[in-house]
């Protein structure tokens, strides 16, 4: 009985790790690859995979010149495998959580003004306190974050909540709401505008993949004006930062950023009679997937360093 007991949790891991494999093929499109990411020697790798196409009477994977690429039937079970072992994660984590420790790997990905507000205060306190979970940060713009989520590429995503995200798609945990300010380079003269009028010919720079999106259209059409001139298009904060302080363009900012004393020796603050633009800030979990204790818990320090920030902008 021990030995059947034995053969069978030998088996069903050998699946697990055939599934892995299929998935790191795929992924890294080469097994040379895959079989470095796994540990595993490339014969092992050709073999587990072989005897994986065998069970499943279909071939998985394709070789060319340059690696493998999946058959129709691998990207099916491609898309299963990946599935799973995202389950399986997730299931292993919660056996640590239950038995007194925390390990493993945390994928988040970021929105640039995610990456300067809340980010760095959530890792510093989270990482304290859960030393062996392996994070990883990508930060991109927000629609390439929610695709990364749809496709389980990331454990959570944080950003600017967006109206008209599809019902039922996903669970919204709002942290804070922000408020984007105009910022110019300390000393220009467009300092001076009293309102969006005043600045509608200047060089915005727009946080976003086109002339059709970012915070700076959307103030204008709100306040009933007409976008303003694109002088720049950037996808993250640091790059509007440094175009803003190094020139003559005009950008909006999170108000707890452009306060910041690093912020402040170079960009100043447009005291126009609108009052910016409100963003809530939120951290985004598929419904249908598994949210381990590791979100729930990075979650928690998130709203942590929310209230730590809302506490700073109180004493501003």
């Amino acid at each position: 009985m021990v030995i059947s007991k034995l053969a069978r949790s030998k088996k069903v891991r050998m699946k697990f790790i055939a599934l892995q494999a299929l998935v790191a093929a795929i992924e890294d499109g080469s097994l040379r690859n895959a079989a470095k990411k796994l540990g595993l020697s490339q014969p092992a790798i050709t073999k587990i995979i072989k005897e994986l196409e065998i069970d499943v009477e279909a071939s998985l994977l394709t070789r060319t010149s340059i690696g493998v690429i999946p058959t129709p039937q691998g990207q099916l079970l491609y898309e299963k495998a990946k599935k799973v072992t995202k389950e399986l994660s997730a299931a292993r984590d919660e056996i640590s959580f239950l038995s007194g420790r925390m390990r493993g790997d945390l994928a988040i990905g970021a929105v640039p003004l995610a990456v300067m507000l809340l980010i760095p205060e959530a890792i510093r306190t989270f990482s304290r306190e859960y030393p062996d979970i392996n994070l990883r940060i990508s930060e991109e713009l927000y629609f390439e974050q929610l695709e990364r989520l749809r496709r389980g590429d990331v454990h959570v995503a944080i950003g600017g909540i967006p109206q008209g995200l599809p019902s039922g798609e996903f669970i919204i945990e709002p942290l804070l709401t922000t408020r984007m300010v105009v910022v110019v380079k300390k000393g220009n003269p467009l300092q001076k505008a009293k309102s969006l009028r005043d600045l509608k010919n200047a060089k915005w720079v727009y946080t976003g993949t086109s002339k059709d999106e970012g915070y700076a259209k959307v103030l204008f059409e709100s306040n009933g004006l007409e976008q303003p001139k694109v002088g720049a298009i950037v996808n993250s904060t640091l790059s509007l930062l440094s175009l803003v302080a190094a020139g003559d363009f005009v950008g909006l900012m999170p108000c707890q950023i452009a306060r910041l004393p690093i912020a402040e020796q170079y960009i100043s603050i447009v005291n126009i009679k609108e009052k910016g633009l409100p963003v809530s800030v939120g951290a985004i979990v598929r419904r249908d997937s598994v949210v381990s204790p590791s979100v729930r818990n990075f979650i928690n320090h998130l709203h942590r360093a929310a209230n730590h920030i809302n506490k700073l902008g109180q004493h501003k």
